[in-house]
């Protein structure tokens, strides 16, 4: 499953409002965790931004809102999966309900529909079981391209990603077009979030996501990949 850093700056920036951190972060690696942050912002700089306007800038709100919807309702069988091994089972019947009606109702997932009649996103992902099962976050990383994570959440993206249906179809095409979509998908999405960095940005994309990530695993946020409430939205595509 591909993300960039910046999502997770943007749902903790917009999503919610940020306490102080409860307790000191992890970071041991810092020295190398900088070095691969700067890497991270020049291949956003050069390619994922430049691209990301361009789609922008030649694809119709509608078509974007329809993209976003179908990346969420594809990975939306983690999301069942993993509230199974959370002992979640009413949520993985919710999220079930929500897959069947999106991918008939909504057009393989064009169409947020299940949301329209009250079957709302309730994420779950493996980093998130590991926690359920009283995993430590361990140490924080910036890993390269996927931006910041710490041990827990790193091994639950490998896990989500294998355990993905793009990953798990067999079809090598498929998973790098899905990637590449979401990846520029995400990327539009944040443009608007670039300005709201302030101070140290390594840090502050730091303590923004492991608050983001402690307010996910205990349940206090609603950890929304795309928002889309006006009625109007829906209709227009």
């Amino acid at each position: 499953m591909v993300s960039t850093h910046r999502l997770l700056l943007l749902l903790t920036l917009l999503a919610v409002p940020l306490p102080a951190a409860a307790e000191e972060t992890y970071d041991p690696f810092e020295s190398v965790n900088r070095k691969i942050y700067i890497f991270n912002e020049t291949t956003d700089r050069y390619v994922l931004k430049p691209v990301a306007k361009a789609y922008i800038n030649i694809t119709p709100d509608p078509v974007e809102r329809g993209v976003g919807n179908f990346i969420r309702n594809v990975f939306e069988f983690n999301t069942i999966f993993n509230s199974v091994l959370q002992g979640r089972l009413a949520d993985s019947a919710h999220s079930t309900g929500r897959f069947l009606i999106n991918t008939t109702l909504g057009l393989g997932g064009l169409f947020d529909v299940a949301s329209r009649i009250g079957l709302e996103h309730r994420p779950a992902d493996f980093g998130q079981t590991l926690a359920t099962w009283g995993v430590g976050k361990g140490p924080f990383l910036m890993v390269p391209i996927l931006g910041p994570r710490t041990l827990r959440s790193g091994t639950g993206t490998l896990v989500d990603t294998y355990a993905s249906l793009p990953y798990l179809s067999g079809e090598g095409e498929f998973v790098s077009g899905i990637a590449a979509i979401q990846a520029v998908d995400i990327r539009a999405e944040l443009l608007k979030a670039d300005e709201l960095i302030v101070g140290d940005p390594y840090i502050f994309l730091r303590e923004a996501y492991m608050q983001r990530r402690d307010y996910f695993i205990t349940g206090e946020i609603d950890d929304s990949f795309s928002d889309y409430e006006d009625e109007e939205d829906f209709e227009d595509f």
